[in-house]
């Protein structure tokens, strides 16, 4: 192997180290995991092999995710990935949200994820999109105001 190749290897096997202490921190003080008071949709979606369970939280008035957020119970992975998922979509809108791809997900991960992990990694991401797919089903203050 050339010096070349080596330092581009130890520079990659760096990198996915820090990808996975991220990941372990994120899993140990996620972002925007809780519930939100005020939301207009959301959605919940399991792994039943793994015991993954993300809730997710939307509040759009106005097809921009004005606020998102998340609850759940799982892997180091569909936790991270659930926190770096609310954190990429605050303020955009519907329809990029819509369209975003499972392998950006992945890609934001930072990590290699085998086959088995991906259902962990895009768990969060299908829970978005049934929430945007469903239309509202929130039950926040917004939805309590209408109904009276």
């Amino acid at each position: 192997m050339m010096a070349e190749e080596q330092k581009a290897a130890g520079e990659n096997e760096f990198d996915e180290q820090l990808y996975k202490e991220e990941i372990l921190e994120l899993y140990k003080h996620p972002l925007n995991k809780h519930a939100l008071s005020e939301y207009t949709h959301w959605q919940e979606k399991s792994n039943p092999l793994c015991g993954d369970r993300i809730r997710i939280y939307l509040n759009i008035p106005d097809q921009i995710i004005r606020d998102i957020s998340f609850e759940g119970s799982g892997c180091a992975i569909s936790q991270a990935a659930a926190s770096l998922l609310t954190e990429k979509l605050k303020q955009l809108p519907v329809k990029d949200a819509e369209s975003l791809p499972g392998e950006e997900m992945i890609r934001m991960l930072g990590i290699p994820i085998s086959h088995l992990r991906q259902k962990c990694a895009l768990l969060a991401l299908q829970a978005v999109k049934a929430a945007l797919h469903f239309g509202k089903e929130g039950r926040g203050k917004n939805e309590q105001k209408k109904r009276e």
